[in-house]
């Protein structure tokens, strides 16, 4: 009995220390050598009364009610006002419309000026007719004065003063003037065979019916939750705009997760986009919208990045809500979803503000990552940092010393602390497992989500999507 206590005793007393969590995504002290600055001040996300009232419930399925089928205009041109189809309507097609209107405008042109030309040749030789015929009576009438040169003695220097300067006109200044009333006429028929010589190409090149690799639905709003209430309710590529000072853009609308309404902010899930990037870059947006797999439709998102300017427009516009989805390399799938979500603009290097989170997948944004403690834990804090990409260095790691960038090691832009617990714009690895062997500074630069699957996993998938956020009805 004695014997069994001191072994148990003895085993307790020598626990092996578990092995320390390998700390790099953070970018660890050097004791002594570094401070780390805690997070600065930085607006909380918009929050307050929702764009929108919860969506009305559908009508009952036995309902006796019906409504007439409004048939919608889908030809492009934007030409209807139909408040229910949105404000834009395009349909890929528009520029063959826009081509033949133009070419009857210019046919019209055409038929117009010819008759005119023609007219100011036939007066242009009408004129110089008539010239000669006054020389010819001149020189007659001059032959009448000679043979009443008595009688005509006193006006005969004035006449031949008239006769030399008339001379000089028809035999000089009438012949230089038609001849350059002539060039003019030549270059206008010129430029009207050089028209209908384009009209005819033209003509040869719309025989064909018009097609779109990737045609826009008609239905369009100011965003994706405007659209599906707009009728929309099909995930695709579509155009929104969100301010009518600005062009409208191209988005890929998630419609049927958690009832739709998300526009896709980012989007990993093959590496075909490099995502290390520059300041301006990320600021316009760059990669592919989306694709058509042969159904006629874009249904298939690609990889891209909004754009900032465009995401810190659109969270700025009310309250917005945020949903990250991702997925292992197995087929498992997690989120994390943020109630509050606001970018702010350009002035304050796009701010992120979040609240309000639930999910699977670890609060990485509010929390850090969970696998570290203390101020090792708080310097992987997202929320409240700035944007930083590799030349705009605005993370929280030794501020102002190019030597120590989050963006430059860890291979996209993003809201660096020093430096992350989420890295969704990292560089893509496939399988999942990687090494610092197989990176670039030594440093967990995947696509990571460390309250998920930890620092040195890269996901196979991950997305942002935001919407107005609404109470539900």
């Amino acid at each position: 009995k004695y014997h069994l206590k001191i072994v148990y005793l003895y085993s307790h007393m020598f626990v092996p220390l578990q092995a320390t969590v390998d700390a790099r995504g953070h970018r660890p002290l050097n004791r002594g050598r570094e401070t780390y600055t805690e997070n600065r001040y930085s607006p909380p996300p918009i929050s307050g009364g929702g764009r929108y009232r919860g969506r009305p419930t559908a009508a009952p399925a036995g309902s006796s009610h019906s409504q007439e089928k409004v048939e919608q205009p889908d030809a492009g041109g934007c030409t209807h006002a139909s408040e229910e189809m949105g404000i834009l309507c395009p349909t890929g097609c528009e520029l063959k419309t826009m081509l033949l209107k133009q070419e009857r405008n210019v046919k019209t042109s055409i038929n117009e000026l010819k008759p005119q030309v023609e007219e100011l040749s036939r007066s242009s030789n009408n004129v110089y007719n008539y010239i000669h015929s006054m020389s010819n009576s001149l020189r007659e009438r001059q032959k009448v004065f000679n043979d009443n040169n008595n009688v005509m003695n006193r006006y005969t220097d004035r006449v031949e003063d008239q006769h030399a300067y008339i001379k000089e006109t028809v035999d000089t200044v009438f012949p230089s003037n038609i001849r350059v009333l002539q060039g003019v006429l030549d270059k206008i028929k010129m430029k009207i065979q050089k028209l209908e010589k384009a009209i005819q190409t033209q003509r040869e090149e719309c025989k064909e019916p018009c097609t779109s690799s990737c045609p826009i639905p008609v239905v369009s709003g100011k965003e994706c939750e405007d659209i599906y209430r707009r009728g929309g309710k099909d995930s695709q590529m579509y155009l929104i705009q969100p301010d009518s000072f600005y062009p409208p853009y191209k988005v890929f609308c998630d419609q049927s997760t958690q009832n739709g309404g998300w526009l896709l902010i980012q989007n990993r899930l093959d590496g075909s986009v490099d995502f290390g990037r520059r300041w301006d870059e990320y600021r316009r947006g760059f990669g592919n919208i989306a694709f058509d797999v042969g159904k006629g439709h874009c249904e298939t998102p690609g990889e891209y990045w909004l754009g900032n300017d465009r995401i810190s427009q659109v969270s700025k516009m009310g309250p917005t809500e945020v949903l990250i989805e991702m997925q292992d390399w197995t087929g498992a799938k997690v989120h994390a979803q943020y109630q509050k979500f606001t970018v702010q603009s350009d002035t304050s290097n796009y701010v992120l503000a979040v609240d309000s989170y639930s999910g699977n997948a670890g609060n990485c944004f509010l929390d850090g990552s969970l696998e570290l403690f203390g101020e090792n834990r708080t310097m992987t804090i997202h929320n409240g940092m700035m944007f930083s990409t590799y030349d705009r260095d605005n993370d929280n790691w030794n501020p102002g010393d190019p030597s120590k960038q989050c963006s430059r090691e860890d291979g996209g832009g993003w809201w660096y602390n020093r430096c992350h617990s989420a890295n969704p714009n990292g560089r893509y690895y496939m399988g999942g497992a990687y090494s610092k062997a197989m990176t670039k500074h030594g440093t967990d630069d995947g696509v990571v989500w460390m309250n998920w699957k930890g620092s040195w996993y890269s996901l196979k998938a991950i997305s942002m999507k935001i919407r107005p956020f609404y109470a539900p009805s």
